[in-house]
Order: C-alpha cells, then sequence, then structure tokens
C-alpha cells in the first residue's frame, strides 16, 4: 500500500477545474472507464457481492437494530480514484479486516445526497471517510484523513482501520454504559439538514442518486457541502469564520504526529509545538481527548474541530511506559491558523476569490537569496495564474508565473499562501483592491488585483 495515493477531494469544482485535475489525477484508470461507468460498475459489484448494503442508510440502521451489531458507514466518492487501493481492500475484503468487518452491519454510500447531517458530520475535503456507530445513532467513533493533495500513507492505513475496528467494537460492547463519555462525538444540530436544502442546491439536486438518468449530474459530491457552507456567508457579506476556513485542523498543526498503524499512538512530537510545551511525548498511547475515546486520528480533528479556536485547554488521559498519566493540551489564540489548507481541493474556490486565481508556494532558499528576502519574511512565488473565467482575475491584471510576492497589502508576514487566503478571507470584502509588491525577473514591481466575490 505505501506509495499510493488517497486522492485529491471528492469532487467538482466546476466544469474546466474538474477537467484539468481529473486528467492529471486519474491517469490511465480514465482512458480504461467513464466517471459514469465507473459509479455504475462499482454499485453491480457490491451488490452482486452481497458483503455491503448500498447506499441505502434505513436499512442499514434498521439490521443494527435488529441484530444488535454495530453499524460501519463508509463514505467514499466514486469519481476520486486515488483512494482505490484502501478501498479495493474493503471492498474485497482484505485479510485483515475481514473478521472485524464481519461484526459490523456496513453500509457503503457513494454520495450525500440526502445525508443526515446532524449525524455524519466529518471532513468534507476527504474521499473516504468512515463512521462507526449504535443503531441509535450514537457515533462510537470516526475513521479516515489527509494532510496532502495525494499521499496518504503518513495519515492513515489498513492497519490502522482494523485498530479503530477492534477499539469500536470494544465501545460497542461497553454501550449503553459509556453513552455519557460518547455525547461529545456527536455535533449540534445544523441549520440545513440535508446537502440538497442547501440554498444553492434546491432545485438542482434531489435526496437520491438518479440511476436512470445521469448518475453523475446528480450527486452531491462531500466538498460540495462545504463550498454551499462558505458559499451563504459569502451572500452574507460576513467575514468568513475561521472553523471554515480551517476545518477539522490536523493534530500535526499542534505539533503531534500520529503512528498512522495505530488508533492514536504518538510517532513524534514537533519541537517549539503547543504539544511539546504541553508535555507530550513519542510513544504515548493517547486513550481521551477532551472526555472523549479516541479510535483514530479523525477522532482527534473531530476534538479540534469543536476546540474554541481563541484558545483551549484539553485534558488528555495517556498511557506512557505503561503507566496512565494526563496531559493538557494547551491551545494558545488563534491556534487553527497554524494548520494547512492549501492542500485542499476546496481551496480552489477560495484562491479564486482571495489571489485572483493564484496559486502560490513558498520560494526555497536559493530563490530567497536571490530576492535577498531573510527567513521570517514573505517570499511567495506564483506557481500558477488561472486561465478560464471565473479564475482569471490575476492574469488580467497582469499577473504571471515566476512572479514571487515579497508584500501583500503592505503585509510581509504571511508567509504561506495559506495565511494569504485566511487574511483576504477574514478582513477583506468583494470589490476591494489589493496592492501587491512583487519580484518578476530579478526586478521589482507594485501591482494589484480586486477581491472577488
Amino acid at each position: 500500500m505505501r506509495g499510493k495515493l488517497l486522492g485529491v477531494s471528492l469532487a467538482v469544482l466546476g466544469a474546466m477545474a474538474v477537467a484539468v485535475f481529473q486528467v492529471a489525477m486519474d491517469g490511465s484508470r480514465a482512458a480504461a472507464q467513464t466517471r459514469e461507468e465507473r459509479v455504475r460498475s462499482d454499485r453491480k459489484k457490491v451488490e452482486a457481492g452481497g458483503f455491503w448494503i448500498y447506499g441505502d442508510l434505513a436499512k442499514g440502521f434498521s439490521e443494527a437494530k435488529a441484530t444488535g451489531k454495530p453499524l460501519l458507514v463508509v463514505l467514499r466518492c466514486l469519481p476520486c480514484v486515488e483512494c482505490v487501493k484502501l478501498d479495493d481492500d474493503l471492498i474485497d475484503n482484505n485479510e485483515q479486516v475481514r473478521p472485524l468487518l464481519e461484526k459490523f452491519v456496513r453500509v457503503r454510500v457513494v454520495s450525500t445526497n440526502g445525508l443526515d447531517l446532524t449525524t455524519f458530520q466529518f471532513d468534507t475535503d476527504q474521499s473516504f471517510a468512515v463512521f462507526f456507530l449504535n443503531a441509535d445513532g450514537t457515533v462510537y467513533g470516526r475513521f479516515g484523513t489527509r494532510s496532502h493533495r495525494t499521499l496518504w500513507t503518513d495519515d492513515v492505513s489498513i492497519e490502522g482501520l482494523a485498530r479503530a475496528l477492534e477499539g469500536a467494537l470494544e465501545l460497542h460492547r461497553g454501550y449503553p454504559a459509556n453513552r455519557e463519555q460518547l455525547a461529545g462525538k456527536r455535533g449540534p444540530t445544523p441549520s440545513i439538514p440535508t446537502p440538497e436544502k442547501f440554498p444553492s442546491f434546491e432545485g438542482k439536486y434531489t435526496g437520491r442518486l438518479d440511476y436512470e438518468g445521469n448518475v453523475l449530474k446528480g450527486c452531491i459530491h462531500c466538498h460540495m457541502i462545504g463550498d454551499a457552507q462558505r458559499e451563504a456567508v459569502f451572500l452574507s457579506k460576513k467575514p468568513l469564520p475561521i472553523e471554515l476556513i480551517f476545518p477539522f485542523p490536523h493534530p500535526k498543526s499542534v505539533g503531534i504526529v500520529f503512528e498512522p498503524k495505530e488508533r492514536a499512538t504518538v510517532l513524534r512530537v514537533e519541537k517549539g509545538s503547543p504539544a511539546e510545551a504541553s508535555g507530550f511525548r513519542a510513544g504515548d498511547v493517547v486513550r481521551t481527548l477532551a472526555g472523549q475515546p479516541l479510535l483514530s486520528i479523525a477522532d482527534v480533528q473531530w476534538v479540534l474541530q469543536n476546540a474554541n479556536p481563541e484558545g483551549a485547554k484539553l485534558r488528555a488521559e495517556v498511557e506512557r511506559g505503561g503507566a496512565k498519566t494526563e496531559v493538557t493540551l494547551d491551545l494558545p489564540p488563534n491556534w487553527k491558523a497554524r494548520d494547512s489548507i492549501s492542500w485542499r481541493a476546496s481551496s480552489w474556490e477560495l484562491r479564486r476569490r482571495a489571489t485572483g486565481g493564484m496559486l502560490l508556494d513558498e520560494a526555497n532558499a536559493e530563490q530567497r537569496a536571490k530576492l535577498a528576502v531573510p527567513e521570517g519574511k514573505m517570499a511567495l512565488r506564483v506557481e500558477h495564474v488561472g486561465e478560464y473565467s471565473p479564475h482569471d482575475a490575476a492574469k488580467k491584471a497582469g499577473f504571471r508565473k515566476g512572479d514571487f510576492i515579497v508584500a501583500f497589502d503592505s503585509r510581509r508576514d504571511l508567509l504561506r499562501e495559506t495565511d494569504v487566503l485566511a487574511y483576504v478571507l477574514r478582513s477583506r470584502k468583494p470589490g476591494d483592491r489589493i496592492a501587491l509588491e512583487i519580484v518578476r525577473d530579478g526586478a521589482p514591481k507594485e501591482m494589484s488585483f480586486e477581491v472577488q466575490p
């Protein structure tokens, strides 16, 4: 499984973005099957196998209630083929997880049409997410994450999934005595109960896939939920909340790198991080965080998602050297902004608004030397400039690939593309003009562009 790719996103960022993106990512698989064919053949294959309930959550909950088994729900975007290896290991009944899977009622979901957003709350930039539940809707835990556009083996593994399945079975055996401990794993009731009811989706999508017509055209992909949430804020002309800019912060953003083959075992702690200052150590087995039992790194992200962005103290129960101890993760103000969002597929729409369609990357040491820009000061290279509307505002303003941005709206402390996106989305509004200082072919130049609606 090492070296395989897990996928960039669940979906479609507009016809032009998808065309470019899929050509780059689908490779030879796209030539063998169209995306529509992949969806239809997946349904045929899974239903013929009889091991999974396909797309019928109501049936899954009913069987879980009747059998007393816990429920396993896999949310998997079929058009995205990059997480196919991990998915195939599930669908093809991997020897390591098959005996564990048999102890669950298993449901496979390939679209979010009609999905209960009170129960199923997760990082919508994923293309593979797993829920472990009780028949009454209690969430035991989650599995699945990503912190890079393509690489996934640093975050998840089949071995890690097996450990999460074992943990879910333990929690199920202890239910309902542990109900109170699990209460925090279910989020607040959202204002929009199912995706097709978002204002931007009404009249375009229904609560189920239409296999008699065009399946893909009627499919609400996971990332579209996050897009719709942000669009609602944009339309209200309010600043975008930090929770929508930095959803489901990765633990490494606060300094904890977990071992992907275990449930929640610390592989290393980054120097100078909040985790190091809080006293976490390599080898720590984190049993609970904020009172919630942990089945995987996704459960850690769930706790971080719901922690106060202005600062939080999260108590952790830890096993260290065979003994139990407590560590408090002390998160400083604005800690969520430590995370990176540039890898996310949803960042393409944020770039359209915040950089006029420019994709930015940090200058390397050699480039900084040529620019005479020291470490700790802004030096971002323009890696791509959107060619087509509505992602071409920077192109129309004259920006080019290879330009180096050394000041943005008079600020020189925006060191990452993520920092630029967050700054504009939090403090500027559509129509504002942003002045930039750039270096092109060794010569300084002043330019500007307009924040897009």
